[in-house]
């Protein structure tokens, strides 16, 4: 059985830009996004529990999110976990919905934004260039196996730099439409 499993390290490639994407959406960019509220856990019913689990997010307008809380009695949690999730959002309580407008970014945050998107795409590159090591690791564990000659691996070893070469061109792509949104660029 070889050690390279071509589809395995596509799979987890993909993964990592999956998750910077992920990472990104959470980012604030003075427009309002459901995603803006994934981070945010509230307690409730004696446990901590993601807020899409205890209320319905929507956006009636552009820089307004709205929060309808199912249970009428986890109104005050729900309001105190956003406001103290580090989001910069003051929630505005109607009874059972919960208006978050959301202000303007100073140019002081919008890069403070830039640079943790920057982060995020530097964490992505890292993982996408450990799954290419485990990949020329078991590439080479596998021409030791005989499992294959040597034009093999090297073929097989071209063959996952490109890959590696279309995943990181992906995370960078990623990373600089989220830059340009956030600086408003």
């Amino acid at each position: 059985m070889p050690a390279y499993d071509k589809s395995d390290l596509e799979r987890r490639m993909a993964g990592a830009v999956d998750a910077l994407k992920s990472d990104l959406a959470g980012l604030r960019t003075g427009r309002a996004s459901i995603a803006l509220l994934d981070p945010v856990m509230v307690e409730v019913y004696g446990s901590h529990m993601p807020l899409n689990q205890v209320a319905t997010v929507s956006v009636p307008e552009p820089r307004m999110l709205s929060v309808q809380v199912w249970d009428k009695t986890n109104v005050g949690p729900v309001e105190k976990a956003i406001r103290s999730a580090g989001l910069g959002l003051n929630p505005i309580n109607d009874g059972t919905t919960l208006r978050l407008p959301i202000p303007d970014l100073t140019e002081e945050r919008r890069k403070e934004l830039a640079k943790l998107a920057g982060s995020y795409s530097e964490k992505a590159k890292i993982a996408v260039r450990n799954v290419r090591r485990d990949g020329m690791d078991s590439l080479k564990l596998d021409e030791k196996k005989n499992v294959f000659g040597e034009d093999d691996r090297k073929r097989h070893e071209a063959e996952l730099q490109k890959l590696t070469d279309k995943t990181v061109a992906d995370v960078d792509a990623a990373a600089s439409a989220k830059e340009k949104e956030i600086l408003g660029k």
